[in-house]
């Protein structure tokens, strides 16, 4: 006789058919009770929260290179001239990157 073994087997059947009755005996609670929930625990009105927008202004200072000084063209950090490795195609890469 051939058996199919698609099948779902008779005790595993039973067993997810136990499970379902019993989650559907939980009393979840409805949308519309959820809701007035978050609505009486909504503390958050008049407080700022963290990681608001904040209006100031970033101001930063960019100094330009200087004359002792270049960017690997590998990591893009500024080194000092001593730092560096190799020169391919006007392009200076330090010695960390060379490594």
């Amino acid at each position: 006789m051939a058996q199919d073994y698609d099948e779902v087997r008779p005790d595993v059947a039973e067993a997810s058919e136990r499970v379902l009755k019993s989650v559907q005996k939980i009393d979840a609670p409805s949308a519309k009770s959820v809701q007035s929930d978050l609505e009486e625990t909504d503390l958050s009105e008049g407080q700022e929260l963290p990681g608001a927008i904040v209006l100031d202004e970033l101001v930063v200072e960019v100094v330009p290179e200087a004359a002792d000084e270049f960017i690997c063209g590998e990591c893009f950090t500024v080194r000092h001239r001593s730092q560096v490795a190799v020169e391919r195609g006007g392009v200076k890469i330090c010695v960390e990157c060379e490594s």
